[in-house]
């Protein structure tokens, strides 16, 4: 088999706002992926984005904080969001998207882009956490394309004074994951549960933003603007 990369792709990537898909920005993703499946299979993991969390902010206006039912509404939203995908690279999922790692497999026998959402109706189950366990499964690299260019100090959204991490340990990252409690559909780069599986499996790690072409630089091994981590 192909060599496997796992991308996970933000929510706010796929939609400009509640009522647009993100066409342009989606057609060239396609394009950069199409162009590599002579090198790669590639597991697409589809996070909520803006529509997860209008569903999370719904459920807490009406004064039900449970986390639980909060994670439950985002992940059916990702699982909606792969099937569109999966539609928008001319797929046809008959049996829909995959739910459970073996079937994730079998797909990827017979097709090089396989699409889904978070695998399970759990408690941080998030797109983040879906990735890095499907990447630890086939033992793939882990590329996840967020709304900035990498890891920051600080965040780059409020400080310009902020400096892009190109390079990071998994111990380094997974501390500073750790400072911040979770939340469904929270904003850190990377969450918690995901840094812990990435540093237990020694799992490659890229994080980019929205220039795709950095996707297609660490595909074909140039360098890229982003973060890095590994040891």
């Amino acid at each position: 088999m192909k060599e496997v990369i796992v991308i996970s792709l933000g929510g706010s990537q796929i939609f400009k706002s509640a009522s647009e898909i993100n066409v342009p920005f989606l057609k060239q993703f396609k394009s950069i992926i199409q162009k590599n499946t002579s090198n790669y299979k590639f597991i697409v993991v589809t996070g909520g984005g803006i529509i997860a969390r209008t569903y999370i902010k719904g459920l807490e206006n009406a004064g039900i904080k449970e986390h639980k039912l909060q994670s439950m509404a985002g992940i059916s939203v990702t699982r909606t969001n792969a099937r569109f995908l999966s539609y928008f690279f001319k797929q046809d999922p008959e049996k829909g998207i995959p739910h459970k790692m073996r079937q994730i497999k079998k797909y990827l026998k017979k097709q090089d882009v396989v699409f889904c959402g978070a695998l399970e109706y759990k408690t941080k189950q998030t797109t983040d956490a879906t990735s890095a366990q499907i990447a630890a499964h086939f033992k793939a690299k882990f590329i996840n394309i967020t709304n900035v260019n990498g890891l920051y100090d600080k965040d780059p959204k409020k400080f310009k004074n902020a400096k892009l991490i190109k390079n990071i340990s998994w111990n380094e990252f997974d501390k500073l994951a750790k400072k911040i409690s979770f939340k469904p559909g929270q904003h850190f780069i990377l969450d918690q549960t995901a840094s812990e599986i990435i540093k237990e499996n020694k799992i490659p790690t890229y994080i980019i933003g929205t220039n795709l072409n950095n996707l297609n630089n660490i595909l074909n091994n140039k360098s890229f603007t982003g973060t890095t981590i590994k040891d």
